[in-house]
């Protein structure tokens, strides 16, 4: 969800991978600033955010590059979706779920974003006025309201050598 670190830990694993190969970051929030610019928060949108988003991981890790998503991702379907592409096409995925309770995501909001949600001023709001439907099985899950980034990057980096993507930690 929004200000569960996503950004934060995405760019501290490209820092940890980026000396073994190139390494891109789809953050979010450039993603809708230049590639999906005039979509808004609906689902069929934000279905369609993921969409593109996959769409471009898919072509970049063709050219072997190591591509780290870094989007809300609300909606099992749009996820499920964008590995079973990736999976089709011989890429590996590795699903991270970046956790933090509420009341960790309220208290961190430097945007204010959460208590103009809460108060019912932002509409489809993730987790707020619009569902969050939670991994069922990633492949890690971090928790980024107990974990230091240090620890979620190490459990990441774990997970990266479990499914055969790296070799031993990069530290």
């Amino acid at each position: 969800m929004s200000g569960a670190g996503k950004s934060t830990l995405s760019t501290a694993v490209r820092r940890q991978l980026e000396f073994r190969q190139e390494v891109e970051v789809l953050d979010g929030d450039e993603i809708r600033t230049f590639l999906s610019k005039g979509l808004g928060f609906t689902r069929p949108d934000r279905e369609e955010n993921i969409r593109r988003i996959g769409y471009v991981a898919r072509l970049l890790a063709k050219h072997h590059v190591a591509v780290i998503s870094a989007a809300i991702s609300p909606y099992r379907e749009s996820r499920n979706e964008v590995r079973r592409l990736a999976t089709e096409a011989g890429l590996p995925f590795i699903e991270v779920y970046a956790k933090a309770s509420l009341d960790a995501l309220v208290h961190r909001d430097v945007k204010g974003l959460y208590k103009k949600a809460l108060a019912g001023e932002i509409p489809h709001f993730t987790g707020i006025s619009d569902p969050y439907e939670p991994p069922e099985s990633p492949e890690v899950t971090v928790y980024t309201d107990s974990e230091t980034v240090d620890q979620s990057v190490e459990r990441i980096l774990a997970a990266l050598c479990k499914h055969g993507l790296l070799g031993a930690s990069s530290k």
